[in-house]
């Protein structure tokens, strides 16, 4: 079979994977069954935990016996994840539901992005990632777009029948991931694991962009995708339930024409001013909106996810280009437990902060924070840029 076809396939991967009908309603649902939204967060934590503790392993796995059978097993273990957090009658249903969430994504990180840029290094493509990518990413959003509209209303008549809703999209992924093609450009290693990981982890001491591009995009994941998350419990706070759809979808359709775009953009202005420019005035509307909370905040915060597509497109490229073929998905696995760490704290800390002094300021808070990313983007990618490898 012809390795091209991997690039509809995968897009189609995406697009059933991330059509989750219960997102815009699932920190509601987490915090209703466990009573609070620290514990709510805690099903985020529990599953970027798990992440952090596959993460390596699962990237080595890539690396060692193919990206095929890497992205069949994380869609194994995505149904399982959405099947217990459809029985979700307690707490303890969805902490396991959030270990298998955690072990799909430590599957997909690293691995996916590999799958794509192996395909078109084997179609002799390799020039075109950033266009590939932010195609095939655009169809997490679309997915995400369409599922927030129609899981909202569902989620006004029951908030558990749109979870089992949920499970039905992921085994329509799991029969996608078994039509993939192995791509030949990779080559499985059979050196020792010990080995292949001191050499990965080297390969991140002795370069320092690479490094600050990770460190960056750590923090910027952490930060953006708790604050994400959590942004519906403002906005439960302005529209009724049947509503919050509507703002996910704003958010996931721009989105979605950002990443499409992506390549194009990014092409014509740069990495530096659509990073450090773009998140700059995103977060501006955030707290704006926060600061004067009306009816239209959640649309006017929504829209700004326009940035979001071409930034990550960005992040994704930069480090891409820093990594070895070799331990590609490995090192970028290191990344994501880096990431998933990070999240798996900030995540908790933000649901406890609003236990205490509310939503909108522990909302108001992660803004804040995000000002550091933009310093670290601002700095290794400023022009003439003397950051040494």
């Amino acid at each position: 079979m012809s390795v091209a076809r991997n690039l509809r396939l995968i897009s189609w991967f995406n697009f059933w994977a991330d059509f989750r009908p219960y997102a815009p309603i699932a920190i509601l649902y987490f915090s209703q069954v466990s009573g609070s939204y620290a514990l709510g967060m805690s099903i985020y934590s529990v599953s970027q935990l798990a992440q952090s503790l596959f993460e390596v392993p699962t990237g080595v796995l890539s690396d060692r016996v193919g990206r095929k059978r890497t992205v069949v097993y994380g869609a194994v273990a995505a149904v399982c994840s959405l099947t217990f957090y459809a029985i979700g009658d307690a707490y303890l249903p969805l902490l396991i539901g959030g270990l298998f969430e955690g072990l799909a994504r430590s599957f997909y990180s690293g691995n996916n992005d590999a799958l794509l840029y192996d395909t078109l290094a084997e179609m002799e493509q390799r020039e075109s990632f950033q266009e590939y990518l932010g195609r095939t990413s655009s169809m997490y959003q679309f997915a995400l777009a369409i599922s927030a509209v129609i899981g909202s209303l569902i989620a006004a008549f029951s908030f558990q029948l749109t979870m089992w809703v949920s499970v039905i999209p992921m085994v329509l992924s799991l029969i996608v991931s078994l039509q993939l093609v192995e791509p030949k450009a990779h080559t499985r290693t059979s050196s020792n694991v010990y080995s292949h990981l001191a050499t990965a982890f080297h390969n991140f001491r002795k370069n320092a962009r690479l490094r600050t591009l990770s460190i960056a995009s750590v923090l910027s994941y952490a930060i953006g995708e708790s604050s994400w998350l959590f942004r519906s419990t403002f906005v439960a706070s302005l529209w009724p339930v049947w509503a919050l759809g509507v703002a996910q979808m704003i958010g996931n359709a721009t989105a979605a024409v950002s990443f499409y775009y992506a390549g194009r953009i990014i092409r014509r202005f740069g990495e530096y001013r659509l990073l450090v420019g773009g998140m700059s005035l995103s977060e501006a509307i955030n707290l704006f909106g926060l600061l004067v909370p009306t009816v239209l905040s959640p649309a006017l915060m929504a829209a700004n996810s326009v940035f979001f597509g071409v930034n990550n497109v960005a992040k994704s490229s930069l480090i891409q280009h820093e990594f070895s073929d070799e331990q590609r998905a490995t090192m970028g696995s290191f990344t994501s437990l880096a990431g998933s760490l990070t999240f798996a704290v900030f995540s908790f800390l933000l649901g406890a902060l609003a236990d205490r002094i509310g939503v909108i300021p522990a909302l108001v808070v992660a803004v804040l924070a995000s000002v550091i990313p933009m310093v670290m983007y601002a700095r290794v990618l400023r022009p003439h840029d003397t950051l040494s490898k």
